[in-house]
């Protein structure tokens, strides 16, 4: 069975490998989808995979990495508009 989020991370989220690592995880975590930034300065993430694997990447979307300093997490559940074989960085 597989879920589809659609997860957008406000704060200090670009500019610091946010969505180099946030791919990093969606792969080991074997999930599919994409992230990107936005013009408002916040991520888009959008994954799709097993709903525990989907809610461990929620978690880590809380603090991101290192230098991130995350001040919102925006979570819904979304309808997957393609089939995505991997988990891109856009």
């Amino acid at each position: 069975m597989k879920d589809c989020l659609h997860i957008i991370v406000k704060g200090r989220v670009q500019g610091v490998y946010f969505r180099a690592y946030t791919q990093k995880q969606a792969v080991k975590l074997n999930l599919s989808g994409f992230v990107r930034n936005l013009p408002d300065g916040s991520v888009e993430i959008v994954a799709s995979g097993h709903p525990d694997d989907l809610q461990k990447l929620v978690a880590w979307c809380h603090k991101g990495p290192l230098l991130a300093k995350v001040a919102e997490l925006v979570v819904n559940a979304h309808q997957p508009d393609e089939h995505w074989q991997a988990f891109e960085i856009r």
